[in-house]
């Protein structure tokens, strides 16, 4: 074990930066450019596809652009927005809050991009459902350009996709609830592992119509409830919310707080963890996209904007806030923490809430949320997984297979250390990432004439 936490370590240290830096930024720059910012001129625009002004129905598709958006989020409104800002705060310090904003915002463009693109390309598999995402748009679109190599870095993805729905959309899932309900209710992380997985399960089977169904269902009210709590704490330190923001900004470019590589470290602190919670550039959410009911790529890829939009600007700033009006990240031991990951957020949610006398509530309230946010997200990752294999084995057997391996695993995440599962899942998001966004820059021109000819035909 620990060899291979050796090897986690090195290529997040000297590899995984390198890819972020180099390949996700850029990209996001790219199409903030080239769609003349896109994510602020179509952000009503987009509202209103979702709020069903578009009729859907006779299009092709699995579920509607609300389902689609609401599985999406499933997936990014989890962890990444209670645990994985606590540890971006706790290491990097409150800085690191800016650079999710970044992510964020440069994210929203690169969501549009992929998720037109996958809807653009999607397919229907043997069973007559819909499949897409980055594997059939970089195996269609760029065989006749890189030839062969465009069928191996498409399968480069799909792998990817598995590892990473293990790593990202599974493990850290599990492990995160389990530490929140052990912490809150010292119940044995072995038992709500167990009971989360079999959940997991019953939904999962069901494919994604079930999947979007309890997602619709699931994700505006667990949305809701957590920001229902966040806004209490920031309206009772109304007064100190000037000096919070002052904070963030003036650390983003100093490092201030940072337990780790100062500066830098706490811009790749922002950007791992911004990347954790929208995953735009990432690859996964246009596999939930590309099964919407609809019949123009851009009109979904507009919808997807949203995502890091209330996934990474609105609940991980929120999250920020109270973690930083808390200050409970200040407070370390033997150079490390002592609140850390979802602990922190749950500790800082008692303090905010204390002064209402809501300070047990507030532990309730992030304990709940994360079980929540853990649920959804392991069950739409889980389509992103068995979306990968299919692409791989052409088989629902396999397919099976996988969603019965991904309920196990579920458990083993539960029960493993934090810091093992958390590198895991670092390592696991850029292997994902790497082919998609080479992609993206190739097909960049692709994006940009789609979106043209979409709004030369549907001007606003």
């Amino acid at each position: 074990m620990d060899n291979f936490n050796q090897i986690i370590s090195f290529y997040n240290n000297n590899i995984g930066p390198v890819i972020l830096l180099l390949l996700l930024i850029p990209a996001g720059l790219l199409f903030a450019v080239i769609l003349k910012m896109i994510q602020f001129r179509k952000f009503t625009t987009a509202i209103k596809i979702v709020a069903g002004l578009d009729e859907t129905e006779e299009h092709e598709g699995d579920i509607s652009h609300f389902q689609a958006l609401s599985a999406a989020l499933s997936a990014t409104v989890g962890i990444g927005n209670i645990a994985g800002v606590a540890i971006a705060i706790a290491w990097g310090g409150p800085g690191a809050a800016f650079w999710i904003w970044i992510t964020g915002f440069l994210g929203m463009g690169l969501k549009y991009a992929e998720c037109t693109l996958a809807v653009e390309y999607r397919e229907k598999d043997s069973e007559g459902m819909v499949a897409g995402g980055p594997m059939y748009y970089i195996k269609t679109a760029l065989s006749s350009r890189l030839g062969k190599f465009a069928t191996y870095l498409s399968f480069i993805f799909a792998i990817g996709t598995i590892m990473c729905s293990f790593g990202t959309g599974n493990m850290p899932q599990a492990n995160s609830m389990a530490m929140a309900i052990h912490d809150v209710y010292s119940i044995p992380t072995w038992v709500s592992g167990a009971v989360i997985a079999v959940l997991v399960f019953l939904v999962i089977v069901g494919g994604i119509k079930r999947i979007g169904k309890v997602a619709g269902t699931m994700v505006p009210f667990m949305a809701a409830f957590y920001i229902l709590g966040a806004l209490t704490i920031v309206v009772i330190n109304y007064d100190r919310l000037g000096a919070a923001f002052g904070v963030i900004f003036r650390s983003a470019f100093t490092g201030e707080s940072a337990l780790k590589g100062g500066f830098i470290g706490t811009m790749l602190w922002g950007i791992r963890r911004g990347l954790f919670s929208n995953e735009a550039g990432q690859g996964s959410a246009p596999i939930a996209h590309a099964a919407a009911k609809t019949n123009y790529s851009v009109r979904e890829g507009l919808v997807s904007m949203l995502e890091p939009f209330i996934d990474t600007v609105l609940i991980c700033t929120l999250t920020s806030l109270v973690i930083i009006l808390g200050g409970l990240y200040l407070q370390t031991e033997g150079g490390k923490p002592m609140f850390d990951g979802a602990v922190l957020t749950t500790e800082s949610f008692r303090t905010g809430l204390a002064p209402i006398g809501l300070g047990i509530a507030g532990r309730h309230l992030v304990a709940i949320s994360t079980v929540l946010f853990a649920l959804s997200t392991s069950i739409t990752w889980s389509y992103y997984g068995d979306r990968s294999v299919q692409f791989i084995f052409r088989s629902p057997k396999a397919v099976f297979i996988y969603r019965v391996i991904f309920s196990l695993v579920i458990f083993v995440g539960a029960v493993q250390p934090m810091k093992t599962v958390w590198s895991f899942a670092d390592m696991a998001i850029t292997l994902m990432a790497l082919p998609n966004l080479i992609a993206l820059f190739f097909l960049s021109k692709k994006v940009y004439v789609l979106t043209q000819n979409y709004f030369k035909k549907f001007p606003d």
